[in-house]
Order: C-alpha cells, then structure tokens, then sequence
C-alpha cells in the first residue's frame, strides 16, 4: 500500500525532466487519489464475486503493469497513465488486504497485526524518496525505483499465490453507492467524511510540495529536498507506536484535539520560517500530528452508526479520493504565487480539522 506515497517525490521528477507548471504536474498525484472514489464500493462487490485472495492478486497485477510502463516508454502522458493505474491498484489492494487478514488472523491479533501492517506502510512511504535519491545520486536515473518497486509486487503475488488462505464466508448483503452517500445526511458523519477528504489531501499535499518548498525556501537540489518526505513518513511512522500506547489512556477526542493543535501551529511555524533545519523540525512534527488521526476518525463515525457499519466503512474509503482534491489547488495557487501559497493551502485544512476536533468533543 505504501508504494502509492512514491507519486510525491516523482511529481518533483517528472516536473523537472518535462518542464511542466505545478498545475500540471500535480495532475500525477491526482491520477492516483481519484480512483479511490470510483474504484471503493466496486472492489466491495467484486470481493463477495471471486473471493478476497484473488482480488488482492488482482491489484498486485494491476500495480505491477503500472510500475513497469515508465521503464517501457517515458512521455508525460504515459506517466499519468501509469500513476492512474498504480491508484486503481492500490484502491483495490487498500479495500481488500484488510478483510483477508480476518481470514488468516484471530480477533485477539487482528487489531496489533493491522498495526504491524501500516508500520510496514510506513517504512515503505518514507523509503521511497530515499531509493528514488540514492538512483538519481549514484545512476543519474531516478526511475530506477520503479523497477525495484516492481520486483517487490511480484515476489507479494507469488507469495500469496503460493501461501494456503481459508476461503471465507459469503457476503449476503453488501453496501451501494446509495447506501454510503446516504449517510451524509447526518451533520456529523459528513463533518467526518470531510475531515478524511482533507485529511488525506493534506498527507498528499505534504508528500508532493515538501521537497519543491524546501527547493524555493533553501535553494538545495531535488534528490536531497526529497528526503524531507522521508522525515515526515519517518515521523508518521514513530507516531504510529506512540499513538497506539497513548489511545490506551487518552480519550481519541482529546488526541484530535492535542494533534491538530500541534499540527496546526507547526504549519504556520513552518511557513515563515526561512532556516532549514527548523523548517525540517516543524515537517517532523506535522508527521506526528498526522500519524494517528485517520483511526481516530475512523472510530467516531464508527461508534456514530454502528448498525451501518459497512456503509460507514465504503464512505471514508471513498473520503480517501481527498489526495486528488487539494495537490491540483495547490499546483494552481503555486503557480500564481508561490509553494509557500500552495502550503497555505495546507493550513486552511489543519484549521478545518482542529474545528472538527473541537465539534466532535462536543458531539459526545
């Protein structure tokens, strides 16, 4: 799942090598992001038709294909091409890898082994601007990354193929687009459903414009900008563990609360600031303040139906299109002003989210 987040430092690539304006180069980030609107509720169906197994074989096939067509030709719109694969596949690997552990994993485990796999995510997001550095640094070629993202698909596939899963249940009902959109008539799960929409535009947001902003605010080249992307999955990544130790003991309200907060006054710190290594301490602490707040909202639209669950579930699943929402704002404020426009962006959805912190307490 975390070979998605590698379209951040390539729309920093790909804008250098075709000389193209923000406007469109931040068109590859939506190319991936779009399809988890259209793609969700589909694969919901398609799992109860063919299994569970063979709809997470299905999009490691898909994310192969997309992965290896920029080694085969490299034109801008086969780049899009490319990267709208890579969002199918990773649309249909999000929304059936899940259910399928279920089937290999008690309910005692279920909850730390979902951890252990978005820790694993995580190590794979903040790798890959370090991989992409280390091919252009030592190759002069940053494409190099995709065939090693390959290599490791197809080693998934065959591992799977090869690993004895028991087939699950069959799904009798399943959710529609009817059902999900439905839900936005409640006030709160459509403050929700927009809390993830931003949310994830704002983790896209930050994976795309971070190295291009430290490239205007420091004048440093792109193959080192790039590993502030890495910093910020790195955080993402520690936060991760830390929150899980302290959502034992703190209400998930009040860690909304203690992370917007946090992550909205670093965003700020960070958009004045001109020195680079505190522009890279404030990256690190919006990591932290992101790394826990996708479950958090997850949890309080959960409790807020739970007789819905699985509308619920589709309808944030959806929310998840956000990455394609705010990069191509920011790539058109950026182009008439500045990456430091397009990061204001950003902070206008932290400030969202910290109201919806606050609302939510209140909802309780």
């Amino acid at each position: 799942m975390g070979f998605a987040d590698v379209v951040g430092i390539s729309t920093s690539y790909v804008k250098q090598d075709f000389h193209l304006s923000d406007s469109l180069a931040n068109l590859l980030p939506m190319m991936v992001f779009l399809w988890f609107a259209v793609f969700s509720v589909p694969t919901g169906l398609l799992m109860n038709s063919i299994g569970r197994k063979k709809t997470v074989l299905l999009s490691l096939a898909i994310t192969f294909i997309a992965l290896i067509i920029p080694l085969i030709a490299y034109r801008f719109s086969i780049i899009l091409f490319a990267f709208a694969l890579l969002g199918i596949g990773n649309t249909i690997t999000q929304v059936s890898l899940n259910p399928l552990l279920t089937n290999v994993v008690s309910n005692e485990k279920l909850t730390s082994s979902l951890t252990l796999g978005q820790f694993v995510k995580a190590i794979a997001s903040f790798s890959g601007p370090i991989i992409t550095g280390l091919a252009f640094g030592s190759f002069g070629n940053w494409k190099l990354i995709f065939p090693i993202f390959a290599a490791v698909t197809l080693i998934s596939g065959l591992w799977l193929v090869l690993t004895p899963i028991p087939k699950e249940k069959q799904e009798v009902a399943t959710s529609g687009f009817v059902e999900s959109f439905s839900l936005l008539k409640d006030p709160v799960i459509l403050m929700l459903f927009i809390g993830i929409v931003l949310l994830v535009g704002i983790d896209v947001g930050l994976n795309t414009a971070l190295p291009k902003f430290l490239m205007e605010r420091s004048d440093i080249p792109i193959e080192k900008a790039g590993l502030a992307t890495s910093l910020y999955f790195a955080a993402r990544t520690i936060g991760t563990f830390v929150g899980a130790i302290l959502l034992m003991k703190v209400s998930g309200r009040k860690f909304y609360i203690g992370s917007m907060i946090l992550g909205t006054v670093a965003m700020f710190v960070l958009l004045i600031l001109s020195n680079i290594w505190g522009i890279l301490v404030m990256v690190f602490l919006l990591g932290l303040a992101i790394a826990n707040v996708f479950p958090i909202i997850f949890s309080a639209a959960l409790k807020k139906e739970p007789q819905r669950a699985n509308e619920v579930s589709g309808l944030l699943i959806m929310g998840v299109a956000g990455g394609a929402v705010l990069p191509p704002i920011m790539g058109v404020v950026a182009d008439y002003s500045s990456q430091t426009g397009a990061m204001f962006v950003l902070l206008l959805a932290l400030i969202y989210l910290l109201f919806s912190a606050f609302k939510m307490q209140r909802d309780k």
